[in-house]
């Protein structure tokens, strides 16, 4: 069966560890040099025309339906070592090409950098941080912190990563309440979740994390209402995307209640322009997009994808497909 490596050589052996590229060349007819691209694809027609299985990551090439089925007629399956497929998947699964995805294992290190930030956010770490100009005034922000015990969180959205912060949150004594456009009633309660809405998890929680899907329905939805209504210590956590957040009302309930805290490793624009409020603002703490799968956490991604393609070759269960459905509401 023969396979090869698509996309950008650099970030390909970035995620692609030589162990990972080892096992793969032992497994399939893979010449590790060899990597196909948006321009070369024609002028590689004689070598891509036998491929059966892509391995790629981050930088897939966009290839349209024409293309693929005229220089990859033999193509079965994209391995993506990465997360969201929709800048390239569409024209594959039309051509009858199956695509899988590393969403779930670029997903795991979001969920522990989230779970982390809960945990120091409920012990005021945060607040402590704010730099005083007198000893004498810095212990009080380490006052009456909320604690990890009985604690009222807000998840919103439970996809990937929403639900291993969930998964995470149940080794914790708290209340979970959850915004899903997908989860029932019935499901949430049988969970121990409240299900409910985004204005009240805004007014009724202590930490509120955002965890959506990043498409056009969700720009924007974190309103300045909801975000002004957030308790005067609670905790805004988003590693989702800036641009689903009213920045300016942010800001506006930050200055509102100091002792409110906002952790952003995301902005709109990212990072933020030299003279936006957020660079200024005593509790918003940020951090610039390093949530997400980073150093050796990028391995992860490959393993995946190189277990999937056995169990897809072996015609066993199957766990990271992603179908032209699953496109019209994921990331």
């Amino acid at each position: 069966m023969k396979a090869c490596f698509a996309g950008n050589k650099t970030k390909l052996l970035e995620v692609y560890p030589y162990y990972i590229r080892k096992k793969l060349s032992e497994t399939y007819a893979l010449e590790q040099d060899f990597v196909l691209t948006e321009s070369n694809l024609k002028t590689c027609a004689e070598k891509a025309k036998d491929i059966e299985y892509i391995f790629s990551t981050w930088n897939m090439p966009c290839w349209s339906k024409e293309e693929i089925e005229t220089y990859l007629p033999n193509l079965k399956a994209v391995f993506y070592a990465a997360g969201t497929v929709q800048y390239f998947a569409k024209p594959f699964l039309e051509s009858g090409v199956r695509v899988f995805s590393a969403w779930k294992a670029n997903g795991l290190p979001v969920a522990e950098f989230t779970f982390a930030q809960i945990i120091l956010a409920n012990k005021r770490y945060y607040q402590c941080l704010r730099k005083r100009p007198l000893a004498w005034v810095f212990p009080k922000y380490a006052r009456n912190p909320i604690g990890n015990y009985k604690f009222k969180v807000g998840v919103l959205g439970d996809g990937a990563i929403g639900s291993e912060v969930i998964a995470r949150l149940k080794t914790l004594e708290c209340d979970i309440y959850l915004f899903s456009i997908t989860k029932t009633q019935e499901e949430a309660e049988k969970e121990g979740i409240h299900l409910c809405s985004m204005q009240e998890i805004f007014k009724e929680c202590d930490v509120i994390t955002n965890h959506l899907a990043n498409n056009a329905q969700t720009q924007k939805i974190i309103t300045k209402q909801m975000l002004c209504s957030m308790k005067p210590d609670a905790t805004f956590i988003n590693t989702g995307r800036g641009a689903q957040v009213d920045q300016a009302g942010l800001c506006l309930a930050m200055l509102q209640k100091p002792q409110r805290t906002a952790l952003l490793d995301v902005t709109t624009p990212e990072p933020p322009l030299p003279t936006s409020p957020l660079w200024y603002l005593p509790n918003v703490f940020m951090t610039p997009h390093i949530a997400g799968s980073l150093g050796q956490e990028v391995w992860r991604m490959a393993d995946y994808m190189y277990n999937e393609s056995l169990a897809l070759t072996n015609n066993e269960p199957l766990q990271y497909e992603v179908t032209a459905e699953m496109l019209k509401t994921m990331a």
